[in-house]
């Protein structure tokens, strides 16, 4: 099973990746395997993301101005299967991103793939947002919400948690105490957790959610974690928010990211499937 089958990926996704770290890591083995299959794809950030290598990407395309930064994308899409885009260079090998409304304009002309690093982190392995936190696009279709599932049971403090005065408030623990299972559910699932903003279906009759959200709990290699892990995808299902049908449990930095794939299936609140990787 690839990423692509994991997250169920549709065609023409605009993907943004939120949360804890792995998302730069986790992007580009996203695009590595698109591209493969064929689909011309773009990376971008609407934050900031440290310069990609020339293995990461075929062709980096940095310009403030976003008239010319489109023609130059309108130029290129069909010499390189991949472009990462940014507006800007800054210190420590760092880009700056492009604008929410860039991204909408870019979809209009991109018959592939648009994935966008959304959200920082400072590589802890679980956050909590800020007022202005993240930055998704809103024509997204899909939001992965990273989790590191080293998280799980970890104490809440600054070297764990990003941003951990406002994961104390919003999870209703003190500081330095320890982060259970449930707790992390939350984080994932509150409307001011990890994944606040993603976009909903406007003009639905029934109020249906638009992009799908799917956690992406990263580092189950990690001695101990995979149990946990799916524990945690468990109780992310069974507070059924209606934008979250899977959980994916992986790890971004190995050739085969993803290890297995946790499905809500059944209307009651513990009714979970289990897919594998085999």
């Amino acid at each position: 099973m690839n990423l692509r089958q994991a997250l169920d990926l549709r065609d023409r996704e605009v993907i943004s990746l939120v949360g804890g770290g792995g998302k730069t890591t986790l992007l580009f083995a996203l695009a590595r395997e698109l591209v493969a299959a064929g689909r011309p794809v773009v990376t971008t950030t609407t934050t900031k993301i440290l310069e990609p290598s020339p293995e990461q990407t075929p062709l980096l395309i940095v310009e403030g101005d976003e008239a010319k930064l489109l023609r130059l994308v309108r130029d290129n899409l069909g010499r390189y299967p991949h472009l990462t885009l940014a507006s800007e260079r800054l210190s420590g090998s760092k880009l700056k991103g492009v604008s929410p409304g860039l991204v909408v304009r870019l979809a209009e002309m991109v018959d592939g793939y648009i994935i966008v690093e959304a959200d920082g982190s400072a590589r802890r392995p679980l956050k909590a947002p800020n007022a202005t936190e993240p930055v998704i696009p809103p024509n997204t279709s899909l939001v992965i919400a990273m989790v590191g599932a080293d998280a799980i049971g970890c104490a809440l403090t600054e070297d764990n948690v990003f941003r951990s005065a406002i994961a104390s408030q919003l999870l209703g623990l003190r500081e330095g105490e320890t982060v259970p299972a449930e707790a992390v559910a939350v984080l994932v699932t509150h409307s001011r957790g990890i994944a606040k903003g993603s976009p909903l279906r406007s003009g639905s009759p029934q109020g249906g959610p638009g992009a799908r959200i799917v956690p992406f709990l990263n580092r189950v290699d990690i001695e101990g974690t995979l149990p946990k892990a799916r524990e945690l995808a468990r109780l992310i299902l069974a507070r059924r928010h209606p934008q979250i049908e899977r959980v994916v449990l992986g790890q971004a930095r190995s050739p085969r990211p993803v290890v297995e794939v946790v499905l809500r299936d059944g209307p009651t609140d513990s009714a979970t499937r289990t897919v594998r990787n085999p």
